[in-house]
């Protein structure tokens, strides 16, 4: 008897403790993907300061504006962790309430949450999968697609992204290039003028600098997808 036409439930409990767990997993690898960036990270700011001993300023800028991105993309994975902790704790608090009312809440914050990180590519999938099994034990209400607006940045970097980038040749080039991005009050900041002329590249070297800078803008690139 029973055998037949049986529908198998979660457990409550098992089931909170399943989100906990995929959630430290994502929050784990997105440690990972935030290492990953930094070592790019690290390998464009020696080849932006082997183009500003050249006085390669195009190069330069097209470095500093890598190093931009990478800084974005990190602080924007620093924020969906935040996100992730912040669920993470609603679950400790549902566990709580299981044991008192013997059942799982609706979460206001969680909802909020889970809102936020399906704007994320990189949890924009299971971040769906786990809001549905949400809605069905009840701890949030249907999510509405059309909140869920992509957050990819726009190919044109804005004037408040050039400032940044200034900010960047002004940090890696000691000053050498960029503007200061606060000049010592009480000292008026003194332009650097790069030097007319400069070092004349080989056909094979120049080359080679540009497979290399390619490459490194094709392992940003899909890092940050």
């Amino acid at each position: 008897m029973g055998l037949f036409g049986k529908t198998h439930t979660k457990d409550p409990k098992e089931q909170v403790q399943e989100w906990t767990h995929k959630i430290r997993k994502e929050s784990n690898q997105l440690d990972r993907q935030i290492r990953s960036i930094q070592r790019e990270e690290e390998k464009v700011k020696r080849s932006l300061k082997q183009a500003a001993t050249k006085n390669d300023r195009d190069t330069c800028v097209i470095l500093a504006k890598e190093i931009v991105r990478a800084r974005k993309a990190i602080n924007r994975i620093y924020t969906s962790k935040a996100h992730l902790n912040s669920i993470q704790l609603q679950m400790k608090n549902q566990l709580a309430t299981l044991r008192v009312a013997g059942s799982l809440q609706k979460s206001t914050e969680v909802m909020q949450a889970m809102q936020n990180l399906v704007r994320y590519p990189e949890l924009a999938g299971i971040m769906r999968d786990m809001s549905k099994e949400m809605m069905k034990a009840g701890i949030i209400e249907e999510m509405l697609d059309e909140t869920m607006d992509s957050l990819e940045e726009s190919e044109e970097m804005e004037e408040e992204a050039a400032k940044e980038v200034d900010k960047v040749l002004w940090e890696i080039t000691d000053g050498k290039l960029g503007e200061a991005p606060l000049p010592p009050e009480g000292i008026a900041a003194e332009k650097q003028e790069v030097p007319a002329a400069a070092v004349t590249l080989s056909e094979d070297e120049a080359g080679e600098e540009e497979e290399d800078l390619q490459e490194m803008q094709n392992r940003l690139a899909s890092l940050r997808s």
